[in-house]
């Protein structure tokens, strides 16, 4: 098995030609919550806020968004799209293929926004050093919430699935990675088990009928998961929602079960894996050495792995 890049001539990198509605409701879609704030810094970051804020308020006059108000935030607004705003956007050519989750109420929203948006804030991390860099990662390169199947009829799910194109000089470097995001809601031994779901994704091949099922290494070009990558995602996991002493005890435990699980040490000799701290990410960006790689090693940034 292989993790080799893909390298290609660069070119310029497509400015945005959909009208900003248009890509208001394509974002909304994607990522089902944002600020305004977020949407701004998205879409149009170097107009002025009444840029955003015009249009949205015009979209939910026609009943294709809403929004709740954030709570100790100022009045701050999460948008997501109304029934009528996920019908519309779901043969948009970037939504094809992706369920649309409408958002039925204000409470409902409020009950997704911590997670969701901060999902979003670990997508702009990377938004924003692509900008500074001169790689490209916009808008439509994150989706979250993505499912795969495994055996006996269970799903991994992603928090995000993440595309990015690294430029350096004339090549262009294509990169992946499942991207799990922790606010330290779950145990860390829970997080850590998502090390096992990736491992089966990785080592998973469907089985004929009437052919063992089970397998010990992923070889050969069956495995289910190059129905959907050339290579192997990365898997990186972005942690926030606590002290630095038990963000750093929670990478311990990634890091543990990499070297205790026979199927995860094998993913790990293969696959680049890290964690880091959404703060780091925000105040250095992702391609500072800010990734703590699950195999062990000095910190780095995440295309190093």
């Amino acid at each position: 098995m292989t993790t080799a890049f893909e390298t290609v001539p660069s070119g310029r990198t497509p400015n945005p030609v959909e009208p900003l509605p248009h890509q208001l409701l394509a974002v909304l879609g994607q990522h089902r919550m944002a600020t305004t704030s977020q949407l701004h810094e998205l879409l149009r970051p170097t107009a002025a806020r009444q840029t955003i804020s015009g249009p949205l308020n015009k979209l939910r006059r026609d009943g294709l968004v809403d929004y709740t108000v954030l709570p100790a935030s100022n009045r701050s607004r999460a948008w997501y799209l109304t029934g009528e705003g996920a019908r519309l956007t779901k043969d948009f050519p970037a939504l094809r293929g992706r369920p649309p989750y409408p958002i039925n109420s204000a409470t409902a929203a409020s009950l997704k926004t911590p997670h969701t948006l901060t999902v979003v804030r670990s997508h702009l991390a990377f938004v924003i050093d692509a900008r500074r860099r001169g790689d490209e990662h916009g808008h439509l390169d994150w989706t979250p919430e993505i499912s795969h199947p495994l055996s006996d009829g269970e799903r991994v799910i992603a928090d995000a699935v993440m595309h990015y194109t690294l430029i350096e000089g004339d090549e262009r470097t294509k990169l992946r990675a499942f991207v799990e995001v922790d606010r330290t809601t779950m145990s860390s031994e829970r997080l850590a088990s998502k090390l096992i779901e990736y491992a089966r994704l990785w080592s998973y091949e469907p089985q004929l009928i009437g052919r063992p099922r089970a397998r010990q290494a992923p070889a050969g070009t069956a495995a289910v998961w190059l129905r959907w990558y050339p290579v192997f995602p990365r898997v990186l996991f972005v942690l926030t929602g606590a002290s630095r002493y038990v963000l750093g005890n929670r990478i311990s435990d990634l890091q543990a079960m990499v070297a205790a699980h026979p199927l995860v040490g094998t993913l790990a000799r293969q696959v680049p894996m890290g964690a880091a701290v959404l703060d780091d990410l925000e105040e250095q960006g992702p391609t500072g050495d800010v990734w703590v790689p699950l195999v062990g090693g000095d910190a780095r940034s995440w295309t190093e792995l």
